[in-house]
């Protein structure tokens, strides 16, 4: 069974199937790459508590950044937030995102919590 939620013509904020949840990609509002992702990584709270899940049981995620310089600021900002030993598979690339205020955009997918 499929289970979409906040789902719209183009997206659902949230899909689970099968024991794991997909959030779609989450950006954060703010003038710098480190307000943008401390938002961001708020929304995947949220999300993921929501889904039944929690950062503990993500599994991957994908990080795109309008700018590769800011990766040192990204990444203070994610290694703070990861719990300590659930850090998922990760990959991080840069990406001309969908607007040009947007300098970081994370998509998560995480089990459901058990």
């Amino acid at each position: 069974m499929i289970t979409r939620l906040h789902t719209s013509a183009r997206m659902s904020k949230i899909v689970k199937h099968a024991g794991t949840v997909f959030l779609c990609g989450q950006v954060g509002d703010g003038p710098n790459v480190t307000e943008q992702t401390l938002d961001c990584l708020s929304r995947v709270d949220v999300l993921l508590k929501e889904a039944g899940s929690s950062r503990e049981h993500m599994l991957s995620t994908t990080i795109w950044l309008a700018d590769m310089a800011d990766f040192d600021e990204m990444n203070a900002v994610w290694d703070a937030w990861v719990p300590t030993g659930h850090a998922p598979a990760r990959a991080c690339g840069e990406a001309k995102l969908a607007d040009s205020d947007l300098l970081v955009e994370i998509i998560v997918t995480a089990a459901l919590a058990e």
